[in-house]
């Protein structure tokens, strides 16, 4: 079940950054871990590198061990999933009685719970920031503390202005996308570099160092070296890129001895 699955009869409430809300979960409150069990929790770039650093696995494997492949709704793109454990409560694989073990390098999603974030249709030249809803599950006492907020304080105690920060590039891929006539599809292999530049980091930089990439394109030194060694430059890089291959933006000047 997902959280659109438990949402189905709920009309969402448009939030803005300044909206107020009062909300705090701890161990304290009988719900607690209700939300990490049975549910999709969808990953992004940066949701990836957190994650397989954190378990000192590389990106293939990580991908592998953890994530389940999918298509991203409306895009026909592919994303992957948190994989749930074989049990009788599908709990997340690192949820426990006391909480979560993997806590400061926890996903976006479970960083903006219980909030939502939705963008709208992609507009050249139009600054759309989206906006927020309540994931308001009834199992969730969390909405009874008197803790207050405002969404915009929300985001910054969690972290996840950091994550959207570091992810913009990949949503805003996503939500061109989705923002294309539902006949106008990717070939296989710009879903596949799409899949590498987004999820397989260590992949992507075999690709970028190991091939003749860099001899096919004009990419100041400093950058090169910055990427190197920085596997969210990298990203950002990789995304960049990516939006030149899928949308012809011209950004990346190939070399005048490289072929096409």
């Amino acid at each position: 079940m997902t959280i659109s699955d438990r949402m189905a009869d709920i009309k969402p409430v448009r939030l803005s950054l300044d909206s107020k809300f009062k909300f705090k979960c701890h161990k304290g409150v009988k719900c607690f871990t209700k939300c990490c069990r049975d549910i999709n929790i969808a990953l992004t770039p940066y949701d990836i590198i957190r994650l397989k650093n954190r378990l000192q696995l590389p990106s293939d494997e990580f991908l592998a061990m953890y994530t389940v492949p999918r298509l991203l709704e409306k895009t026909d793109l592919p994303m992957v999933t948190l994989r749930m454990m074989d049990d009788d409560l599908k709990s997340c694989p690192f949820v426990t009685d006391n909480g979560c073990i993997i806590y400061e390098d926890r996903p976006t999603t479970c960083r903006y719970y219980p909030l939502g974030v939705a963008s709208l249709s992609h507009r050249e030249g139009v600054d759309d920031e989206g906006f927020y809803f309540f994931v308001h599950e009834p199992h969730c006492l969390g909405f009874e503390e008197k803790k207050e907020w405002t969404v915009r304080e929300w985001r910054k105690d969690q972290g996840v202005d950091i994550h959207d920060e570091i992810n913009a590039g990949w949503t805003d891929l996503v939500v061109r996308k989705r923002s294309f006539p539902p006949n106008l599809k990717l070939i296989e292999e710009s879903k596949k570099m799409f899949f590498l530049v987004s999820y397989n980091i260590d992949k992507f930089k075999q690709f970028v160092f190991e091939s003749s990439f860099l001899n096919r394109y004009n990419i100041d030194p400093s950058t090169v070296e910055k990427i190197r060694d920085d596997e969210v430059a990298l990203l950002e890089f990789g995304l960049k890129w990516l939006k030149d291959v899928l949308y012809k933006k011209g950004n990346f000047k190939p070399k005048e001895s490289a072929t096409d």
